[in-house]
């Protein structure tokens, strides 16, 4: 892409309620269908969960049942600095909702949200941005129960379907990367937690 500023693109923050942390949600509003697609695999590569639609109409039906961060609109000045607008939309998302802590700690575990890092005991643990997004998620409730569904609209975008099984696939693997003892509990009929 090319490396004039994006000073035509039209960025919305919208604000939620205190307790939306984590991932970055937006929404790609674009005509071309082809440069729509490319600046959500570029957004979902920097870990945000992004929704692409194509018209106007579209983008009102999705604002009407999901909540994002960050709506990005047909108005991009073309070619555009796509770092440059990446920066814009984190800014934005930190913008429209409370700032969670840069360090999150629970039960032997930090998680360093700047860095991406996160430790048990000390100890080093490799973790996909799934599982980085969940475990952020689990850390912020503060031992509060949090909904596979909540998991799902804060870690994902649209696309997964609820019924996928996909988060019952990340919490257990990362029991298996954060080790024994185990430490997310499965609350039965709610959700998970780390006590």
């Amino acid at each position: 892409m090319g490396v004039s500023a994006p000073s035509g693109s039209s960025l919305t923050a919208r604000s939620h309620g205190a307790g939306h942390h984590g991932v970055v949600r937006v929404l790609v509003v674009e005509d071309e269908q082809l440069l729509a697609d490319t600046i959500a695999d570029g957004l979902r590569r920097q870990a945000m969960a992004v929704d692409v639609v194509y018209d106007g109409d579209a983008a009102l039906d999705r604002l009407a049942v999901n909540d994002y961060d960050v709506v990005v609109l047909d108005y991009l000045t073309k070619p555009f600095a796509f770092a440059e607008l990446v920066a814009r939309i984190q800014a934005l998302g930190r913008r429209a909702r409370p700032a969670a802590p840069p360090v999150l700690e629970r039960a032997g575990i930090r998680l360093d949200q700047h860095r991406r890092t996160v430790t048990r005991d000390g100890d080093p643990v490799r973790l996909s941005r799934k599982e980085f997004a969940v475990l952020a998620e689990l850390l912020l409730a503060g031992g509060g129960v949090v909904s596979a569904e909540q998991l799902l609209e804060k870690a994902w975008d649209e696309h997964v379907h609820p019924f996928t099984g996909v988060v019952r696939f990340i919490i257990m693997t990362l029991r298996r990367k954060l080790g024994d003892p185990p430490i997310i509990d499965t609350v039965p009929g709610a959700g998970y937690r780390i006590p």
